[in-house]
């Protein structure tokens, strides 16, 4: 199923779904610019490559609404504190992409006019066609709802043809790779595996509406150098989860 003109791609657009956290490189909180910068670097090779690219960027390294809520502040206020929290990694990601010299737009599902394109569904497809990067920030701009679910609904907005969770592993484990050495990892799953399983790669609402939309979620490590594009091309380690489509398959 490579994509038109593009030989040995699998995919022809894409979502890349990754958390705050994995910005924060060795830090505890916040930002670390050299990992913004190489993070960049992995999402130029694979536009440059020909895929259209779109991301969703979690806000958990700056405010995370549900660590808010547990200590006593209102669900619902805690949660747009969150949203914030992803404009701000947005606007960080755009800078570190378009110094790499790759043309980047942030739509926000919040209105924000003066840093920010609101969302807008057909403007955002047109950004994609024109080859420019397109930066969905702010969830889906309401509360109770993850960034994982966000990316999940972007995706299937977009027509995307599959939707990476980069992460700090290679894949799924059926345990903490780094608490349990025995944690089996596997190649490919169902959407519904995942769920029968209760296994933590995004949350249900997410893996539903991926199953509904027929929408592969391919997991992989975003910190290997070159990763993303390997998988994209149906080499990478990783793992596959879909009704129907197989890690390789053509």
């Amino acid at each position: 199923m490579a994509g038109p003109g593009k030989p040995g791609l699998l995919y022809k657009r894409v979502l890349l779904k990754i958390s705050g956290e994995a910005l924060m490189g060795t830090r505890e909180f916040g930002l670390e610019p050299q990992t913004v910068n190489r993070v960049a670097e992995e999402v130029k090779q694979v536009a440059e490559m020909g895929v259209e690219c779109c991301l969703v960027i979690g806000g958990g390294n700056i405010f995370r609404g549900i660590a808010g809520a547990s200590q006593g502040m209102q669900r619902a206020s805690a949660d747009y504190m969150g949203m914030l929290a992803t404009v701000m990694n947005a606007l960080a990601m755009q800078n570190a992409l378009e110094q790499a010299g790759v043309q980047t737009r942030v739509q926000s599902a919040i209105s924000m006019q003066s840093i920010c394109e609101p969302y807008i569904r057909r403007r955002a497809m047109r950004h994609l066609e024109k080859g420019r990067v397109v930066i969905f920030a702010a969830g889906t701009g309401n509360p109770y709802f993850t960034t994982d679910t966000a990316a999940a609904l972007r995706a299937s907005e977009m027509g995307c043809e599959a939707l990476l969770k980069g992460t700090k592993v290679d894949g799924v484990y059926s345990a903490d790779p780094k608490l349990d050495p025995k944690a089996e990892r596997y190649e490919t799953l169902t959407h519904h595996e995942v769920l029968s399983r209760d296994l933590k790669v995004m949350d249900a609402s997410a893996i539903s509406l991926a199953r509904e939309s027929h929408i592969p979620i391919i997991v992989f490590s975003i910190h290997t150098h070159g990763m993303m594009a390997e998988v994209l091309q149906g080499r990478g380690r990783c793992t596959v989860i879909g009704e129907q489509l197989k890690k390789g398959a053509a």
